[in-house]
């Protein structure tokens, strides 16, 4: 087992708004004047509370809180704004002069709240942002708020993958840690930070020698949020089922068969309420990522001793899963797979055998996650140093951050990788299939072509080379607004690619804007404020903000989190 230097405790981990720019501009937009409001609905952790708390940031409003312990007195949300026995008509006229509310918890208010939400939405008076949660009842006059199209409704999904890792990117969390922490908390929030605080108290995160990063190994944490997610999964009132899903989460990491000792009626039970999840191959898996990690902690050492099963016992379904992601690689389909067997070795800081590291860091490198090819790439080389295969792997995902001198690429890449140069590749070494879409089309300066191309290799989980070929149209493009669609598309997928600089994307450089504009934009993708840009540049903030905004509209950028991707330029070149 590796062993890390502790002492974590004064880690100081961040925790600043990131991501969910479209869902925070339709949210401004809908709370703004002339507009009657929005309704965020979502699950419990989703970030409904924070992203509304964003979005009405520096406004003037009023706020009202749905809780279990007021849902049976009448108007108890709004206890602070009206008078003891007002009427819902009194209500609604008391509160009219009020022009934006704020409503959390919705599902939670009273029913004479709810009615009086509801009214005020009705009377269109009063500008609403609510929030309610989407897997619990809702009393139906809030429900009614989108469902009769009252006000604009917004299905807020979990925080995804690459906006966890943006989120955690400044707490020095190892990538395959960052990883791990989504697995778990499926993107809530809520769980996330009771995670990284748990964690971070009990000394649980550990130093990474060769980089410096915090890296989770061994059990999770068995919060109270933990507990309070996996109870309802664990009610099971027929004999049998508890143990079942406690054995396979021991084997989790391993094939495990339907004629392998377990009940078939029992696992059908549990299948059909959607506990497990039965494969093509019949193998039989947990179908909630937090499920086994909450039953294998929970266990007691000796419980655990005797089902867990060894790494040695690993090895075959650890070859077959290598296998399938050689196969994966070979047909260029690299999109995001079930690897259980090594992610369970690496989670517990086992020993990772170096030929399987070298191909999950090839598979992370191909789909443009390069601090994770990194880690993979690492993970072998403490089981193997020197491992020749992990020590290239490392030296390609270097490059591709802009870290490192060109490594490049064998086997059936190799001259796909000069094409992404921008060398002649030979008549003999052309790629083929969705790769000779893309060299086909940047030989033409197709720009349509070149998009289509892009659209081609992110189906098949190739986000960096999507992200290239999304960023080559923009200079191939005559229509400008096709050019900005496409820049505006190279980016979202760089921003997926963990810190790629490769020569293709620096051509998101700045061309189009004035010196003037370029000049702020610098600026503000170094880090600073609006306020620090005038301070330095001897400008007001409102000129400095107008300038920012007419470069967002040029660029096709969202906001400032996108600037870094449109203004380095690295000197590196791609593998």
């Amino acid at each position: 087992m590796t062993t890390y230097e502790r002492d974590a405790r004064n880690l100081e981990l961040p925790w600043p708004f990131t991501g969910r720019e479209e869902e925070l501009e339709l949210v401004r937009r809908a709370s703004v004047a002339g507009r009657q409001g929005v309704v965020v609905t979502g699950p419990v952790g989703s970030g409904k509370t924070r992203l509304i708390t964003e979005a009405v940031r520096g406004a003037d409003c009023a706020r009202v809180t749905g809780t279990p312990e007021t849902s049976s007195l009448p108007f108890a949300a709004f206890a602070h704004l009206l008078t003891d026995g007002v009427s819902l008509p009194g209500a609604v006229r008391h509160l009219s002069g009020v022009r934006l509310l704020v409503v959390d918890d919705a599902h939670l208010l009273d029913e004479a709240s709810a009615a009086l939400v509801h009214q005020l939405a009705v009377h269109g008076r009063t500008r609403l942002v609510v929030a309610a949660a989407d897997t619990a009842p809702v009393p139906g006059a809030v429900s009614r708020l989108w469902t009769g199209e009252l006000l604009t409704h917004l299905a807020l999904e979990p925080l995804p993958y690459d906006e966890t890792d943006r989120l955690l990117a400044g707490g020095g969390l190892d990538p395959l840690t960052v990883r791990r922490l989504h697995r778990v908390s499926r993107g809530d929030l809520r769980l996330l930070r009771e995670l990284l605080g748990t964690l971070r108290e009990s000394g649980r995160l550990t130093r990474v020698p060769d980089t410096g990063e915090w890296a989770w190994r061994g059990p999770l944490p068995l919060t109270a949020t933990v507990r309070d997610r996996i109870a309802p999964l664990l009610d099971r009132p027929a004999p049998g089922e508890y143990d079942t899903l406690e054995h396979l989460a021991f084997a989790e990491p391993l094939p495990q068969h339907l004629d392998d000792g377990l009940d078939l009626g029992i696992l059908e039970r549990l299948e059909t309420d959607g506990l497990i999840h039965v494969d093509g191959q019949g193998a039989v898996r947990l179908a909630h990522p937090l499920l086994g990690p909450a039953l294998r902690a929970r266990a007691g050492r000796l419980r655990a001793r005797r089902l867990a099963r060894t790494p040695d016992q690993c090895e075959p379904a650890l070859k077959e899963e290598q296998e399938q992601l050689e196969v994966r690689i070979e047909q260029l389909d690299v999109r995001e797979a079930p690897a259980p067997v090594g992610e369970w070795l690496a989670a517990e800081g086992l020993p990772v055998p170096a030929g399987y590291a070298a191909v999950r860091a090839r598979y992370s490198r191909l789909r443009g996650e390069l601090r994770e090819a990194a880690a993979w790439a690492r993970e072998g080389l403490r089981t193997a140093p020197g491992d020749a295969s992990c020590s290239t792997e490392l030296a390609r995902a270097a490059a591709e951050s802009g870290e490192g001198a060109v490594v490049r690429e064998d086997g059936g890449l190799a001259h796909y990788g000069t094409v992404r140069l921008g060398e002649s590749a030979g008549a003999a070494g052309r790629p083929s299939g969705v790769l000779a879409l893309h060299a086909e089309a940047l030989a033409r300066g197709d720009g349509p072509g070149l998009d289509r191309a892009a659209e081609a290799l992110a189906e098949r989980g190739l986000l960096l080379f999507a992200a290239e070929a999304h960023a080559q149209a923009v200079r191939a493009h005559r229509d400008p607004r096709a050019a900005r669609m496409s820049r505006t598309r190279a980016v979202a997928l760089a921003r997926r690619c963990q810190g790629a600089r490769t020569p293709a994307l620096s051509g998101l450089v700045l061309g189009e804007l004035t010196a003037r504009q370029r000049q702020i934009v610098t600026l503000a993708a170094a880090g600073l404020s609006n306020r620090q840009i005038a301070e330095q540049l001897t400008l007001s903030v409102r000129t400095v903000g107008n300038h920012l905004y007419s470069a967002y509209t040029r660029l096709g950028a969202g906001d400032r989190a996108a600037l870094p991707w449109l203004v380095e330029q690295p000197d590196a070149q791609s593998a």
